[in-house]
């Protein structure tokens, strides 16, 4: 429960701010629109969608029925019942995507960028699948082919998140890299899905430096030992993709909505944030230190 309480009052925090500005946003706007009122405050519908993550259950209404509405009545005395709670789902969209952005890690110079796939119905279903009509697409992984999204990742040595961004399945690794290394500098590691002259340089003239293998029928590069070991330990981020998929669940089958898909993804992404122990190089440690000084 102490996590449990942990992620409340960070969130709690969170939205004591952002509600204000958010709904004085909308009425400037015009988008304000009269919504019912719930007994569930805005920090309770998402402490109970990041948590989920945290449980062992592997679907939302199992887990909000046998586990929240039994064993966390004490800490939400104002529960509503799981139909409500799903009609309340679109409210913690966009300030579930604001929230995330304040979980961010630091920039240390070194970050490694990859993608994974996210299945959203099996490919036995694909021509009868309507859910996700017009935005999933097919693509094809090293493990074979898909119908859904791509999750763009970048993180750094650290296993922390430094941004994100989901793509239709048919989308190039390499289109959505510009905007994600937006404001990153020193190194970003990535595999031979990224090699590519033009982005080289253009994040070079950005302050990022990209490194990847080569292929078979490319030239031999100089390159220096450090950076050459770096490469080497790309099998961090897809530790984070592993987390995320196994651990997070960020990926699954049964959804219902595209807002319900984008809500459980980006909880995901806060949940993997709370870990106290994510995939590291261990590289700030003292014996290393002298090594990433340039």
């Amino acid at each position: 429960m102490d996590q449990l309480i942990t992620i409340f009052c960070d969130i709690d925090e969170f939205c004591k701010a952002f509600e204000p500005v958010y709904t004085q946003r909308l009425l400037h706007s015009g988008q304000r629109q009269r919504t019912r009122q719930t007994a569930l405050a805005l920090s309770e519908i998402l402490t109970l969608l990041v948590y989920f993550h945290w449980s062992h259950y592997r679907t939302f209404k199992h887990y909000y029925t046998e586990y929240v509405a039994v064993h966390l009545r004490p800490y939400f005395p104002h529960l509503v019942s799981y139909p409500r709670f799903v009609e309340l789902l679109p409210r913690a969209l966009v300030p579930l995507c604001g929230y995330l952005s304040t979980r961010k890690g630091r920039c240390t110079g070194i970050a490694f960028i990859d993608s994974t796939s996210l299945a959203v119905c099996d490919n036995h279903r694909i021509t009868t699948h309507k859910v996700f009509d017009g935005l999933a697409r097919r693509g094809k992984t090293s493990m074979g082919w898909f119908y859904g999204f791509k999750l763009h990742l970048i993180v750094n040595d650290e296993g922390e998140l430094l941004a994100f961004r989901v793509t239709p399945g048919n989308v190039d690794d390499r289109q959505p890299v510009e905007r994600l290394a937006t404001g990153l500098g020193g190194q970003l590691f990535g595999d031979r899905g990224y090699i590519s002259q033009a982005l080289h340089d253009l994040l070079l003239g950005q302050g990022l430096e990209l490194l990847t293998k080569i292929r078979k029928d490319m030239k031999n590069r100089l390159m220096r030992l450090w950076d050459k070991l770096l490469l080497q330990k790309r099998a961090l981020i897809e530790s984070v993709n592993d987390q995320l998929k196994n651990i997070s669940q960020i990926e699954h089958t049964r959804h219902r909505s595209v807002t319900g898909f984008m809500v459980n993804l980006v909880a995901g992404l806060v949940a993997y944030s709370f870990r106290p122990t994510k995939p590291s190089l261990g590289l700030r440690r003292e014996p290393l230190m002298p090594m990433l000084v340039v």
